[in-house]
């Protein structure tokens, strides 16, 4: 795959470069006037090891136990450990993390803090911007990393609530693992993970991580297959500079799940997991398939300051295609009723949906320094930087029309549609980000902490006919403020504030739209949080409290003109805990959130809790390690979730429910060989319950949980 970043090159001005070759110097200057740069000190981490760290947090190689922010790290092991193969998995071990339209086949969506991640700009790959709109193979990724608040430090445009950064594996020295899995209805999966370094002083080194799934899964009508061939290397040029690269190839092909809906003002039962309404005779699987690839330059100019090029690349191709559910048309005149969910006895308008052809790109480039420095009794960590990236979405014309009426048991089978073509929406956007963070140690107890990114914004859009074209330039700063206390060795309190910003631009729709075309001013979130962390050698634990505030945008009903209109505020407080006693080691999340509407000119929407949100949500893990046998674990993990509305004027609603999953793991040396055996059990109990309610499309869906199932999975490390 070719690299092609002239462009992004032409765009670094001069103030950037010197920039980023002056700070070093300057730094070392004042280090070298007789102070020592000092680290921060490292505190351990709620559920981490001392050291742990998080490169979404941006703060370099400080501590997220000293980090005045709330971020989550599931490495690898842990990822073993709860049988994880996509980032829905997750869902199961942190209570801020919820679902968010998540279907079988299709890429993953996620709420944190109650708040939908974008899937265009709330996703990281090695901290560099990917699109989420794709599946994202774990096979090759040493850990996930859940940043969870304001993101304006870390992006320039996102929605509030979090980032997710996923962390490429990396050459470790000698690795040789081959992984057999097998999931309820008939899953099979292999997998290699190899690695070694070689050459004089063992200056190179290569992992590859390769592996292929047969996908059949309890849901009916839903099989398919996804693969992954991952390549990473470096090369140590000189005890100060080395050079990192890695490719990965994926692809997962699969019919996608469509949701289930209310039943006139009623919610139905969950009585029938396994039924996929997207069974029609003339369904397809949806394909993606995406290739990504990274280069990344790091070059250490003293002790205490380092610099580093880093490049990536993202190009996705996507066939979506569905037979989906919604509101009960009229196929003449599209009039609807009703419009966002199926009829009292069940029926429902089935669409075809063919969109093949979508091919997406990103490119980025983050080039910046960083390092120690003192200013008289002060010791400061600096990161300052630029990021340039660049994203692109060509697709083709789609289908998109009615084929007839189905029903909610999946029985009914109706001819395709017409066919029919219309436009879909290429978009292009370009975006310069400055960006400065300081971790600022005032004293042994008092931290400050300072981040402040500008962003430079330019997108573009046009349907596939060359109408409805928008254009449009925007820049805007998002800065980040916090300060720490450590009143005891191994306590820490913090404050912080911090602003996020997205960007919108009206639809160019004149009929529904009196502004139509007209770019909005930036939506500007922004969010207020206090906590407490304390860490020991048997028990660690985190309190806070949040208060975020996005503003939100609309009108109704068209023609109208769409402007801000009040803000969706999220208030919550989320505790976590890890006590390790014995054979025993415990981890447990909880969090209550109050999510409403605020400041809408409709007094109707007003204290209305947002659809697809629990108010309560509990998530809990054990494992007790078996004294009588070496080797053997126990897991058992607990996911409660409240209640949530399935329509935004909360009109219905879906009861909480609570899953109870089970694991085995046993370790053991065979011939040579370290043997992992893991048996587990998902849904022990067989729950029946409406996983989640998203309201997509102006329309209510609902997921069920998925029924109970099993799995088995043999890893053997040579």
């Amino acid at each position: 795959m070719a690299c092609h970043p002239p462009h992004l090159l032409r765009r670094l001005t001069p103030v950037a470069l010197a920039c980023a070759l002056l700070v070093p110097p300057l730094a070392r200057a004042q280090a070298g006037d007789g102070v020592t740069p000092s680290q921060l000190p490292a505190v351990r981490v709620t559920g981490q090891s001392p050291t742990s760290r998080a490169g979404v947090a941006g703060f370099g190689d400080v501590p997220l136990a000293r980090s005045p922010l709330q971020a989550k790290v599931l490495t690898l092991e842990a990822l073993k450990e709860q049988g994880a193969t996509r980032l829905s998995d997750i869902t199961s071990v942190d209570a801020s993390i919820s679902d968010a339209y998540n279907a079988e086949g299709y890429w993953d969506n996620l709420t944190v803090r109650g708040y939908t991640l974008d899937n265009r700009f709330n996703y990281r790959r090695d901290g560099l911007p990917i699109s989420g709109e794709t599946s994202i193979p774990l096979d090759n990724k040493a850990a996930i990393e859940i940043l969870k608040g304001t993101s304006g430090i870390q992006a320039g445009t996102s929605a509030p609530g979090g980032l997710v950064n996923y962390v490429v594996k990396r050459p470790e020295g000698r690795i040789r693992s081959v992984e057999l899995g097998w999931r309820s209805r008939g899953s099979v999966r292999a997998g290699v993970d190899l690695g070694d370094r070689f050459g004089a002083d063992e200056r190179f080194g290569l992992r590859v991580n390769a592996a292929y799934e047969h996908l059949e899964p309890q849901l009916h009508d839903a099989e398919g297959h996804r693969r992954i061939v991952a390549v990473a290397g470096d090369w140590r040029l000189s005890p100060d500079t080395w050079l990192e690269a890695e490719v990965e190839s994926s692809e997962r092909r699969q019919p996608s799940q469509a949701g289930f809906s209310l039943r006139g003002n009623d919610v139905p039962e969950p009585d029938h997991p396994r039924t996929n309404l997207n069974n029609q005779p003339w369904s397809q699987p949806v394909v993606m398939q995406g290739d990504t690839a990274s280069l990344r330059l790091r070059h250490r100019f003293s002790p205490e300051w380092q610099g580093t090029a880093h490049f990536g690349t993202q190009r996705l191709h996507m066939d979506d295609r569905m037979a989906f559910p919604l509101g009960l048309y009229d196929p003449v005149s599209y009039e609807c009723n009703p419009c966002d969910r199926f009829t009292e006895d069940g029926r429902f308008t089935v669409w075809e949906y063919v969109s093949d052809n979508e091919r997406r790109r990103t490119d980025a480039l983050n080039l910046y320094t960083d390092g120690r420095f003192a200013t008289g009794t002060l010791q400061h960590q600096l990161t300052a930087g630029v990021l340039l990236s660049r994203y692109k979405t060509r697709v083709e014309p789609q289908i998109y029309e009615i084929a007839g009426v189905g029903t909610d048991d999946g029985q009914t089978e109706v001819p395709p549609s017409v066919g029919m073509l219309y436009p879909g929406r290429n978009r292009t956007e370009r975006s310069t980000e400055w960006y400065l963070r300081d971790a600022i140690e005032l004293n042994p107890q008092w931290s400050a902490w300072l981040g402040l990114r500008h962003t430079r914004l330019h997108r573009e859009s046009v349907q596939t006919d060359g109408t409805e074209a928008t254009d449009y330039d925007q820049s805007f700063s998002t800065p980040w403020a916090a300060l720490s206390y450590q009143f005891m060795p191994q306590h820490m309190a913090y404050v912080s504030w911090g602003r996020g910003s997205e960007s919108e631009v009206v639809a160019n729709r004149s009929d529904r739209y009196l502004n139509a075309g007209e770019t909005l001013r930036p939506l500007k979130s922004r969010q207020v949080e206090v906590g407490v962390k304390a860490t020991g050698t048997r028990f660690d634990w985190s309190v806070n409290l949040f208060d975020i505030d996005r503003p939100v945008a609309g009108c109704s009903p068209t023609p109208c003109t769409w402007a801000f209109d009040g803000s969706a505020r999220h208030r919550g407080v989320e505790a976590a805990g890890a006590m390790r006693v014995g054979a025993w080691r415990l981890d447990a999340s909880a969090m209550l959130l109050d999510a409403e509407r605020e400041g809408s000119r409709d007094p109707a929407v007003n204290g209305k809790r947002p659809a697809n949100v629990p108010k309560r949500s509990l998530k809990a893990q054990a494992r007790y390690a078996v004294p009588q046998v070496t080797g053997l674990s126990v897991l058992a993990a607990a996911v409660y979730e409240g209640n949530r509305m399935a329509h935004p004027d909360n009109s219905a609603r879906i009861g909480g429910w609570t899953r109870y999953d089970m694991a085995v793991l046993q370790e053991h040396r065979w011939q040579g060989t370290t043997l992992r055996w893991r048996a587990g059990v998902t849904n022990l109990f067989d729950k029946q319950a409406w996983r989640e309610s998203a309201y997509q499309f102006n329309h209510v869906y609902l997921y069920p949980l998925a029924p109970r199932s099993f799995q088995l999975s043999l890893q053997a490390d040579l």
